[in-house]
């Protein structure tokens, strides 16, 4: 049995400090009561802020779609249910082809365990649920910088929130609503729009000539889409209001 790879190169540790988890340390870290205790819940979250490829993402996730599969009698259930599973984990990874192998590792585990799952019911695959859980990974699975929540082009850190609402008339649906890192940590709630580029302040009083202004120093903003509520199934559909 190959020994497990827990660095890429020397040249990335020098750069960047990578090194991954063994995953028998992995195991041993997410069955500590206080992880356990999250992981009775599906829609408990989870975030982590330097998710590599995905060691305790997946690991977490394998966990929560059993527990999906344990509370679904039925196959559109366990649609319903594995999606909200996923939808509670959040990653940030510094480095652009860990994010590829992250988002490819989710989705893989996602795969896995559905196909099982669809097997069981005697079913075929409802791509519908595959393309839905590819929108939330790709949403839920960014790259950037956790310390200082922006990423490579200078943006900061956009995450959604999948917000499943009190069932109306037989259907249960999931409002999308978009939060950057910072207003995460502040509290303050949803964006209603964020800085597309984050760049010098520029005082307009501090001399008493009017400055020049650089047009590439003005931080710019861009509107939070608005998503229409759906069946957390058609989330893949991106409606918009």
């Amino acid at each position: 049995m190959p020994e497990e790879r827990i660095i890429k190169s020397n040249q990335r540790v020098k750069d960047h400090g990578e090194v991954f988890t063994p995953s028998k340390v992995v195991k041993l870290m997410i069955r500590q009561p206080e992880i356990q205790d999250n992981l009775n819940s599906l829609e408990s979250t989870f975030l982590e802020p330097s998710a590599g490829e995905g060691a305790f993402l997946v690991e977490i996730l394998k966990q929560k779609l059993h527990l999906a599969n344990s509370l679904s009698s039925s196959i559109d259930e366990y649609n319903e249910n594995s999606l909200v599973a996923l939808s509670s984990l959040y990653g940030i990874e510094l480095l652009e082809d860990n994010v590829e192998r992250l988002v490819m590792n989710m989705f893989g585990e996602y795969f896995a365990e559905y196909i099982n799952v669809v097997t069981k019911y005697k079913v075929g695959k409802n791509q519908h649920v595959l393309d839905s859980a590819k929108v939330i990974i790709q949403a839920n699975m960014v790259q950037g910088n956790t310390l200082t929540r922006l990423n490579n082009d200078g943006e900061e850190l956009l995450f959604s929130e999948w917000k499943m609402l009190p069932i109306s008339h037989g259907v249960k649906k999931v409002r999308r609503l978009e939060y950057t890192l910072n207003s995460i940590l502040d509290k303050s709630g949803p964006v209603d729009s964020y800085p597309e580029t984050v760049n010098e302040e520029i005082d307009l009083f501090s001399g008493t000539d009017i400055p020049e202004i650089d047009p590439a120093k003005i931080k710019k903003t861009v509107d939070s889409i608005k998503y229409v509520d759906v069946n957390i199934v058609d989330v893949y559909k991106k409606l918009v209001q």
